[in-house]
């Protein structure tokens, strides 16, 4: 495959969350978008204070522009502003907006729901101070991979069941919604590259720490929330090797019934964690351009 040619990688638990997270960053980037404008901030959150980074596209001709809050993947447990600087600024030239990637505490060591309460509170935040970042607080879009895509759809619910902040858009690139390994990708992909069984309940297993599953709540698997309806507009960015492909898939037709307008696209010849490749293998650049351009036209519509 194209993609493993370009970065060999596998996502693993092994040797622990401090070896994951080493591998994570030692992966090969190369920059992008060394004109878009980031400056890191830190704000305040429920258990301290959240790192972000502000991402600024160049050329915006001083006009308020929308904000997009970023939400990282890494099965909750690995990836940081800096392994994601590259994806940010994709979405900040993509979107034409202001980009605000979160840092989230991470999982084992903070497991469930940290990552939700600082999404949360980052988000608030960002909608209550989009004047000063020069974003207009009306178009805010969220999005995420993977793990972060489904803090992305779980924000998406606690902003819709709150009255706001008003979420204009969700995207969301192969994300964990459901909980449900019982779907055929799970078991199809098992062996997937980048990202099988295994991994996936190591890192699963990592953040949920202690927590009973008898009861999922909906921030943990948000396609598990008792009512649908009434959720910003969704693209869902599913790939053909992944194990999570059917979630995504499913969290789609599950918000369309609910009628909300959600776009599923499938990435057949694609593994899980494929933005990491855009520029570098044409199919990912492809799909994270559809991706970008929904998000593009969702949060400049008039």
């Amino acid at each position: 495959m194209k993609v493993l040619e370009a970065v060999p990688f596998e996502l693993t638990t092994d040797g622990g969350v401090e070896a994951s997270r080493q591998r994570f960053r030692d992966l090969p980037r190369r920059q992008v978008h060394p004109d878009v404008r980031a400056q890191n901030r830190t704000i305040d959150g429920p258990a301290g204070p959240i790192p972000i980074r502000v991402y600024w596209p160049s050329g915006d001709g001083g006009a308020a522009l929308p904000v997009v809050v970023f939400y990282h993947g890494g099965g909750w447990s690995v990836g940081d502003l800096d392994t994601y600087d590259g994806a940010a600024r994709h979405h900040a030239v993509g979107a034409g907006a202001v980009v605000v990637s979160v840092d989230y505490r991470l999982a084992p060591e903070h497991p469930y729901p940290a990552a939700v309460e600082d999404a949360w509170a980052a988000t608030q935040w960002v909608a209550s101070h989009a004047g000063e970042l020069g974003a207009d607080a009306d178009r805010i879009g969220v999005a995420g991979d993977s793990a972060g895509g489904n803090l992305a759809a779980v924000v998406a619910q606690l902003a819709r069941d709150a009255e706001g902040p008003p979420i204009r858009f969700q995207l969301l690139w192969y994300p964990a919604t459901t909980w449900d390994t019982s779907l055929p990708s799970f078991s199809e992909n098992a062996n997937a590259p980048l990202l099988g069984d295994s991994a996936l309940k190591g890192f699963s297993r990592w953040y949920v720490g202690d927590l009973d599953l008898s009861d999922m709540p909906a921030t943990l698997a948000p396609a598990r929330a008792e009512n649908l309806a009434g959720l910003p507009p969704a693209y869902i960015a599913v790939a053909g090797h992944d194990p999570l492909r059917d979630d995504g898939a499913r969290y789609a037709e599950l918000l369309a019934a609910a009628g909300v307008p959600a776009e599923l696209h499938y990435a057949q010849s694609l593994v899980h964690g494929y933005l990491g490749y855009a520029g570098v293998v044409p199919a990912a650049t492809d799909a994270m351009d559809r991706g970008l351009l929904a998000l593009r036209k969702a949060l400049h519509a008039t």
